[in-house]
């Protein structure tokens, strides 16, 4: 059993900037060939499937829990992308389907999992860290995010990363989406904005605390602006025009939102 550490890849353009992306390239290079079924494993958006896509281009990808769906292209296909097998209703049969029709097999797990029949069927496997732990990789995601986004909406193909936190809460997925959001809203107007916020506030009002509720929609924004701009509380109440005891009632009030601040 072969046991490699990988990072995520395009199926087109592979990023190398961490020794674990390096180590992705290598393997999937080594894996196109030859003739032996892989299992990749790791958390959603670490670019298992692009990897997968780079070693088998052109095959089906088919999730395991389309199970009917899978045993009928197994019978057919020479080679075949299976992503979360780890959610395969029967995975002895499924196995067992794949020895029959000697289908190659790339397929991709969310966590490693014991089972005798994988064991047996996949003679490389390795697991994918999270983009948390392969920072090198994320400013050039976050680049090619942005790119994408000019092309998608006709834009700059400038972002403006000041005060940008990659959110790498769910790996490229959430990176890409904020990256989407961030660079729509980086030359977004006032009357867009209040476009926005009352396309949002329509579907939450319905009760007689409404504003107290959602006033911190407002506040909070504005204090973390605040203490950002002028580096304290002191110069951000004088600023707001509001006394230090306000203020930090605001903050105190709004303190789910403000932590780090």
């Amino acid at each position: 059993m072969v046991q490699v550490a990988a990072a995520a890849v395009d199926a087109t353009s592979f990023i190398t900037a961490s020794s674990a992306s390096s180590e992705a390239f290598k393997t999937a290079t080594l894996l196109k060939t030859l003739s032996v079924n892989a299992l990749i494993m790791g958390e959603d958006g670490v670019g298992k499937k692009s990897l997968a896509s780079f070693i088998l281009p052109g095959a089906s990808i088919i999730d395991a829990s389309s199970f009917d769906e899978l045993l009928i292209a197994l019978e057919s296909a020479n080679e075949i992308i299976i992503t979360n097998i780890d959610n395969s209703p029967n995975i002895t049969r499924l196995t067992e389907t794949i020895n029959e029709n000697s289908t190659r097999v790339i397929a991709t797990a969310k966590k490693a999992f014991v089972n005798e029949h994988i064991d047996d069927m996949f003679s490389v496997k390795f697991d994918i860290p999270p983009l948390k732990d392969r920072l090198e990789d994320v400013e050039l995601l976050v680049q090619r995010f942005a790119l994408e986004a000019s092309s998608l909406f006709g834009g700059d193909e400038k972002f403006n990363i000041k005060n940008f936190k990659p959110d790498l809460s769910n790996n490229s997925n959430s990176l890409r989406r904020q990256v989407m959001i961030n660079y729509l809203l980086q030359d977004v107007n006032d009357v867009e904005l209040m476009d926005i916020i009352e396309n949002y506030l329509y579907s939450k009002m319905g009760t007689s605390s409404d504003y107290r509720n959602l006033i911190y929609l407002y506040e909070t924004p504005l204090i973390r602006a605040g203490l950002k701009k002028f580096k304290s509380q002191l110069q951000l109440s004088d600023k707001l025009g509001l006394n230090r005891n306000t203020l930090r009632k605001k903050i105190a009030e709004n303190k789910l939102y403000l932590e780090g601040e």
